[in-house]
């Protein structure tokens, strides 16, 4: 790879962790720890300390079908696969 392929290929940017309060959908397109299931997530916060490219963790609970939190989850995501809440799937 040349040094100009090199730097086109790190300049790509990347996809910011959820804030505070956001709702996501988590499913196979975050990772596939959660491919045969699908669920409503409300983030609390997202770990700072730096993992894979593209990686991190995330804490908040997850929602029943009401919007009322049932468990309080810490979990490893894709960020380029987290889908908000209300936006079609």
């Amino acid at each position: 790879m040349s040094a100009e392929q090199h730097s086109r290929t790190r300049a790509r940017p990347q996809p910011s962790p959820p804030t505070p309060g956001t709702e996501l959908w988590i499913d196979r397109e975050a990772s596939v720890q959660f491919l045969r299931q699908r669920f409503r997530f409300r983030v609390i916060s997202a770990c700072s300390k730096p993992t894979y490219r593209g990686w991190a963790w995330i804490t908040g609970y997850q929602l029943d079908d009401r919007g009322n939190a049932v468990e309080k989850r810490e979990i490893f995501v894709q960020l380029a696969g987290l889908r908000p809440v209300g936006r079609s799937t």
